[in-house]
């Protein structure tokens, strides 16, 4: 009997070990794709010698005779614009931001616009200059921001469209901000060297290493025989309010149903607009938007094994962390010792729901986003987003319900 007993509990365990271990993980090294293919001949002129390619050995998820939903028909879709890439610059915020507005003009106007992220590039550039200043050169220095800036930018510099200001060289598909970049980390370094804070001068010199690499913003649009400027333009014919759209995050660190700063060097501004909710909460926002009909903008990590640029999806793999196991601590460990980073913002423009389970349709600038079978897109398990994305921004109406628990 015992015997029996004993071989009982042996085929248990082994059931129970073989049920955790869905996944197993490699070492994988991915082919030259979009951006080697595409995006260098482009900016360089000439195609690279792809023979010499020497790809960085990653450890992966094994997704070999897996089965995902990465199929677009099978989503509920929100209207956005079709997916552009960033090309050769760290403007994912920008590029996720537009289209998240663009989505919103939509619901707002049914009018199908397109935006420049170039516009609230060149300005994010500038104003980060001034606060460079501002700090006696204590503000970092990169081409990353947040997503939210968007509405920093808009409440001082409104909006243009993107026929009107695309930001790229002449006879150029994609962005490259190498040099301009460059230019801009260097002359605002030696004026750190030099102490020389005239803020006029300094901000004149900045305007003209913009206006060199990205040209010069409009400040007269003329729409449908009609005269804006970028302010009016934004409020009267796009009807858009900055306003209107709140930022959120989910930590432990801060209490929740408090404002706080996100503490990200992307977030050079310190901006401390982000309310800071139960991981409940932050879920719920945006299954709560997608599925009313509003997109999302949403700001992670994404260098994950369980994140693919070939199966284009997003998912945590169980030799990471079982599912049942995802949860506000998990989440923490993994914000507290810096295996979360805040490196790229996206757009929610769809789900999919299968059985308890929900699936995101994400819009991506990434060039990576483009080595896959469609191209722009990628599909998130809602424990990816649970685990690894730290922000989102949504419109007022669909946050209103978890606002109303923090602005009394």
């Amino acid at each position: 009997m015992k015997k029996v007993f004993f071989n009982l509990i042996l085929v248990l365990v082994t059931v129970a070990i073989i049920a955790q271990n869905q996944y197993v993980g490699i070492y994988k090294i991915y082919p030259p794709g979009f951006y080697h293919k595409v995006i260098l001949p482009d900016i360089s002129g000439e195609m690279p010698v792809l023979k010499n390619y020497k790809a960085p050995l990653q450890f992966k998820v094994d997704f070999s005779e897996k089965k995902y939903p990465n199929d677009i028909s099978l989503y509920n879709t929100i209207y956005h614009n079709l997916p552009l890439s960033q090309g050769n610059s760290g403007t994912c915020w920008a590029y996720s931001a537009v289209s998240f507005m663009e989505s919103e003009i939509y619901r707002l106007t049914t009018k199908k616009v397109k935006l420049s992220e170039m516009y609230l590039v060149y300005w994010d550039y500038y104003d980060r200059a001034e606060n460079f200043v501002d700090t006696k050169g204590e503000t970092p220095l990169g081409q990353g921001s947040e997503a939210n800036a968007i509405q920093r930018i808009m409440n001082k510099y409104g909006l243009v469209p993107y026929e009107l200001y695309t930001g790229l060289q002449e006879g150029k598909k994609f962005n490259d901000h190498d040099k301009l970049f460059e230019e801009y980390e260097t002359y605002l370094k030696s004026v750190k060297t030099a102490d020389n804070w005239n803020k006029e001068e300094v901000l004149t010199n900045i305007k003209n290493i913009l206006n060199k690499y990205l040209g010069e913003p409009p400040t007269v649009l003329k729409i449908n025989n009609i005269v804006y400027n970028p302010q009016t333009y934004m409020r009267e014919f796009l009807k858009l309010n900055p306003g209107r759209y709140y930022s959120f995050m989910s930590t432990k660190r801060y209490n929740y149903n408090e404002k706080h700063e996100l503490e990200e060097p992307d977030n050079w501004w310190k901006c401390k607009e982000y309310y800071n909710v139960s991981l409940e909460d932050f879920i719920f926002l945006i299954r709560s938007a997608v599925t009313s009909g509003y997109t999302v903008s949403l700001c992670g990590d994404v260098s994950e094994p369980g994140y693919c640029q070939i199966e284009e999806v997003a998912i945590v793999p169980d030799f990471d962390i079982p599912a049942a196991y995802i949860n506000a601590d998990s989440r923490e460990l993994r914000l507290y010792n810096g295996s979360t980073t805040n490196d790229h913002c996206i757009h929610i423009v769809g789900y999919y729901k299968t059985g308890d389970a929900y699936w995101y349709l994400i819009k991506d600038s990434g060039s990576g986003a483009f080595d896959g079978k469609h191209k722009g897109y990628r599909f998130f398990h809602e424990d990816y987003i649970k685990l690894k994305m730290m922000t989102i921004m949504i419109h007022y109406d669909v946050a209103k319900g978890v606002l109303d628990k923090i602005i009394k």
